[in-house]
């Protein structure tokens, strides 16, 4: 739990954000207008479920209309309050800066454990707190567009993407109205896995920046990197999954709310995840060393820690015992201000949650495209690139038949080469690319100036300077 000396998590955020301004040269009154929240709306609406009325406090808070629409996921959590969802509103708002989508920031919240509902009763309530936004213009293709969050899915998106269209029958955008949505109901591919996908690409940026390295006392490649992960979730789970299975990372420690499981020699993300699906628990997992107090080893020795679940988990309380020389922050504000300022005194380096965990928001750009242009990626343009690809495998194989044995193709570069990109591997590609040049912005900064030591500080002197230079040409 974290302390009660510690400040709130949106008086991390300010914190943070007064940290980077003060190196900046902006007007007192710019640099108000970026800070502030906008507008939060704050619904209290009812919902008869078995048989008597319950009431339900929800929330959508706009931090920032430099560029419309806004964007922001909806969770649903007992924990949800106007702070939270106002911080992550403007963390939103950096977020889609650094990462050049072009949105203004927004979040929401729905005080609700969804676990204690059922399907039904969940579409019920979905629907109806989905209503009292969309009427207010606060669910809108061109205006705000949500997307899911912790305790929310595809189920959730499309329930919100059909109640819109039942409220607005000819706007042939409407689709678009939020991201995240299956498939078959106007998603797009690799959205589901792209927060933790994001995580991987920005790790593998992080991996290309020597002198980054070097300031993590970290050297080499990912493969072998031992890797501790808080919370397997949705972002957890694929961000674990692809690291040890594509670039050789150790997963050594898998931590959960009920407890935590440890194995130096490597653990199987894929059977714990299935495990924790079947029984709704990490404890009895077999095989491993299991400890009760998870938290506990977010302190274990480890190449990388991987904040994946909630706010604040490592702070004042627990910080100086931190051991990771690299925590990247794929949850939103897992560190909390004065843990910060501990473990850059330390030396840790931290990759910020506001570039960490962008990958969702840059494909949910990606879908939000999709749905404006009415058609799939690729659609157009796939087939006539496999059809120049078989140009030149054609020609590649007459000289194979003409040099014969000395020279022929590698195997399987015929199937690889002619396949061309489909959806996923444009959505991919794009995302790795988005991830790439955002790092290098921030890492300009990093190592170009004396007076800015961390990656925190960086992002956000990079994201604020955008957002002030949209509000400069908006004539303020």
């Amino acid at each position: 739990m974290q302390p009660s000396n510690e400040p709130s998590f949106r008086e991390s955020v300010d914190l943070m954000f007064n940290r980077a301004v003060a190196l900046m040269d902006l007007p007192a009154g710019l640099e108000e207008k970026i800070r502030v929240c906008n507008a939060t709306y704050t619904v209290r609406f009812g919902v008869r479920l078995r048989g008597k009325i319950h009431t339900f406090t929800g929330y959508r808070s706009v931090h920032s209309e430099h560029m419309e629409p806004v964007k922001g996921g909806i969770r649903y959590a007992l924990g949800v309050n106007q702070d939270e969802v106002e911080a992550l509103a403007a963390l939103m708002t950096y977020k889609c800066a650094l990462v050049e989508a072009p949105f203004g920031g927004s979040k929401g919240g729905l005080r609700i454990d969804p676990r204690e509902y059922d399907e039904h009763e969940l579409e019920l309530i979905t629907r109806r707190f989905a209503y009292e936004l969309i009427k207010r213009d606060l669910i809108n293709p061109a205006q705000n567009v949500p997307a899911p969050d912790m305790g929310t899915g595809e189920r959730e998106m499309a329930w919100i993407a059909d109640q819109y269209k039942r409220m607005n029958t000819t706007d042939i955008n409407g689709v678009a109205c939020v991201t995240g949505k299956p498939t078959h109901a106007g998603g797009i591919q690799g959205r589901t896995e792209a927060t933790g996908r994001g995580v991987q690409y920005a790790l593998h940026a992080f991996f290309r920046d020597e002198q980054g390295l070097q300031k993590a006392g970290l050297k080499g490649t990912l493969k072998d990197k031992r890797v501790i992960v808080q919370g397997l979730g949705n972002v957890g789970y694929h961000a674990a999954k692809f690291l040890s299975e594509e670039d050789g990372c150790k997963i050594t420690a898998i931590i959960e709310r009920d407890g935590a499981v440890h194995d130096e020699g490597g653990l199987d993300v894929q059977a714990i995840y299935e495990w924790i699906g079947k029984h709704g628990t990490i404890t009895g997992f077999p095989g491993v060393t299991v400890e009760d107090n998870g938290a506990k080893l977010l302190e274990a020795d480890c190449d990388i820690l991987i904040p994946a679940a909630l706010e604040g988990v490592i702070n004042l309380e627990n910080a100086d015992r931190i051991k990771a020389p690299l925590i990247i922050e794929a949850a939103n504000g897992p560190v909390t201000s004065g843990a910060d300022g501990i473990l850059r005194k330390k030396g840790t380096v931290i990759i910020p949650d506001m570039y960490a965990n962008a990958g969702g928001v840059t494909v949910s750009y990606f879908e939000w495209v999709k749905n404006l242009s009415h058609i799939r990626f690729g659609r157009m343009g796939r087939r006539q690139e496999e059809s120049r690809h078989q140009l030149i495998v054609d020609e590649l194989e007459r000289l194979d038949r003409h040099l014969g044995d000395s020279w022929s193709m590698t195997p399987d570069f015929k199937n690889r080469y002619l396949r061309g990109a489909g959806e996923l591997e444009l959505v991919r590609s794009g995302l790795d690319d988005t991830m790439s040049t955002a790092y290098q912005s921030m890492a300009d900064v990093w190592h170009g100036r004396d007076d800015v030591d961390d990656l925190r500080t960086a992002a956000y002197l990079v994201s604020i300077e955008k957002v002030a230079a949209s509000y400069r040409a908006k004539g303020l």
